[in-house]
């Protein structure tokens, strides 16, 4: 069986769209949380999650913002996109659902691990595998002879805005799929400049590098 593993989408719906597209074979989903917010479509994403078969959905820590109403988060631009995003938001019944982790196979899925960032060269003590998201980089690590998998961000690459990442991950083979794709970013800071977002949020994607 193929299981597709997709973080951090962040309202970018073109983006969901060909990651769904591109793993159609698979009999289904792990979602690993940060589905809303910073992209024009939080509630779209949703809804078309809902809609995958055999789904898992992990609540991310943007999840728990939307469902709270409030976001606490030290970053000022998740604030600015929060403050323009969450008005907009009417699918917090469905957010609800999500779970604060899920097994499969012998890993734990969950969002992050101690509220951290951990990226690929994190050192960090663990005592079983993970699946985790949140640092929107795509890797395979060994730590103290556990694994970390991280599939990478669906919808807001940190080193290249245009790019897509997730994960197919095979359990016949134990094998991991990285998967690599580029979309027209420009879709996306278009439907933002459409809908009026502040400035500083647009120059967000519009400055990125693109692949």
């Amino acid at each position: 069986m193929k299981f597709a593993f997709f973080s951090d989408i962040h309202g970018n719906l073109p983006a969901l769209e060909i990651a769904i597209k591109e793993s159609s074979q698979v009999d289904g989903y792990y979602i690993l949380g940060d589905v809303v917010n910073y992209g024009p479509w939080s509630n779209e994403c949703v809804q078309l999650i809902d809609t995958l078969p055999v789904c898992n959905k992990i609540l991310g820590n943007h999840e728990e913002f939307f469902i709270e109403g409030k976001c606490d988060s030290q970053n000022y631009l998740a604030r600015e996109f929060f403050n323009r995003c969450y008005p907009e938001f009417n699918s917090v019944s469905l957010i609800e659902s999500y779970k604060r982790e899920s097994q499969f196979e012998n890993y734990t899925c969950i969002h992050t691990l101690e509220n951290k960032y951990i990226f690929k060269d994190t050192n960090i003590n663990i005592n079983k595998n993970y699946i985790i998201g949140h640092s929107h980089q795509q890797y395979e690590k060994y730590y103290n002879n556990y694994k970390i998998i991280n599939p990478g961000s669906v919808g807001q690459n940190r080193h290249f805005i245009n790019e897509i990442n997730f994960l197919i991950y095979d359990t016949k083979h134990k094998h991991t799929d990285f998967r690599s794709s580029l979309y027209n970013v420009d879709i996306v800071i278009n439907e933002m400049e459409k809908r009026g977002y502040p400035e500083i949020c647009v120059d967000y994607y519009r400055n990125k590098k693109r692949r």
